[in-house]
């Protein structure tokens, strides 16, 4: 019985403590904008440079940026040699955001209505993206 109760006491720690850290220590929310807040901007990343795990990494920076990117993969494309951002909808205001983000990026007026997305981010050899270590 006393076994039981001592096992039931620390994997209630357990959860307690998987629950604190998840939620934050303090409660608060997240540091970064919170896609979906305010205006929402839908993009995908792709990458069309041959260099593995960037569009991951953009995905992250534009994510801290408070863009919504809902896809990244690699492009179709030959390897681009600058980066691009195609608007897929609407005016050129979610671009300007994203490259603002990227530092990077020339706009085009590309518009699909079938996927859904404010803007295509087709990733060149001019981009870097920020190194973040963090959660």
């Amino acid at each position: 019985m006393r076994r039981t109760l001592i096992v039931a006491g620390a994997a209630a720690a357990v959860a307690l403590g998987a629950w604190l850290a998840w939620r934050g220590a303090t409660g608060e929310r997240g540091q970064y904008p919170i896609p979906g807040d305010g205006e929402r901007i839908t993009v995908e990343v792709l990458n069309a440079t041959g260099v593995d795990g960037l569009a991951r990494a953009t995905t992250r920076q534009l994510r801290r940026a408070g863009i919504d990117v809902v896809y990244f993969g690699t492009a179709s494309l030959d390897t681009l040699e600058h980066t691009y951002i195609a608007v897929r909808r609407g005016d050129t205001t979610a671009a300007v955001r994203i490259r603002a983000a990227l530092g990077v990026g020339r706009i085009v007026v590309e518009p699909d209505s079938r996927l859904l997305l404010d803007a295509s981010v087709f990733l060149g050899r001019d981009i870097t993206p920020l190194i973040y270590f963090g959660p």
